[in-house]
């Protein structure tokens, strides 16, 4: 029997040896892509405990004082505003068929849709293109650098957290100087408005939090990078 016991201990520790050498691939990927991870799970204890206390709830209240047609109005509203980073990053990014596309969505919703509270232009067939500087930096073949969490504003990258600093300005606050209230007020409601898009998402969390979104974030950028051509590791 101890002939045997031992066998199988042998046989066991081989295995473990196997599996340990088989995840050292896994275990390099993810320190070469979250080098700082560290400090990033601080950073994001502090963004999640913000959140919990004092974002969520302000969303969750925000979604049940607010008719669910003036909810939409004001997503579309917002999205509206966001055409236009999604147009100059088209441009930059040589996709003129997508800009043709992103200048006739923002004509027609801030015209006939009333400043883009009414989304007409996809119920016209003119679905709405995703783009930032991070992705056009992306397709002109910049790395993504290692994964950060920066405070407030969450999952990033070294190269889309330099994107984030070019896309300000295709939105109208930087030039709201002379309104600061106005622009304040406006900059809180798309924070809101973005907090409670968020909220049924939730539920597809499971396991460590700060991994799961990491992955996720990490996985859609590259698959929007890539526009949806990407390799399936499967």
């Amino acid at each position: 029997m101890r002939v045997i016991a031992a066998d199988r201990t042998k046989r066991l520790g081989r295995s473990l040896v196997c599996a340990g050498l088989a995840l050292l691939p896994v275990v390099a990927a993810v320190a070469e892509e979250d080098p700082w991870e560290g400090v990033n799970r601080a950073i994001f204890r502090f963004n999640d405990t913000l959140d919990t206390y004092f974002l969520k709830p302000v969303a969750k209240g925000y979604q049940a004082i607010t008719p669910q047609f003036l909810e939409d109005g004001i997503h579309n509203v917002y999205r509206n505003i966001g055409d236009v980073g999604n147009l100059a990053n088209d441009l930059m990014q040589a996709k003129f068929h997508d800009a043709s596309v992103d200048s006739s969505r923002f004509l027609f919703n801030s015209t006939v849709g009333v400043l883009g509270f009414f989304d007409v232009a996809t119920k016209m067939g003119l679905d709405r293109n995703d783009e930032d500087f991070g992705q056009t930096l992306g397709a002109w073949g910049v790395p993504s650098g290692p994964y950060v969490v920066l405070p407030f504003f969450g999952s990033s990258t070294v190269r889309d957290g330099g994107g984030l600093l070019v896309d300000a300005y295709t939105k109208p606050y930087p030039y709201m100087d002379d309104d600061v209230r106005s622009r304040n007020i406006m900059f809180g409601i798309e924070v809101v408005d973005t907090r409670a898009s968020l909220l049924s998402a939730e539920k597809l969390i499971t396991g460590d939090k700060y991994i799961f979104i990491r992955n996720a974030y990490l996985q859609n950028r590259e698959f929007k990078v890539q526009d949806g051509k990407v390799e399936d590791d499967f």
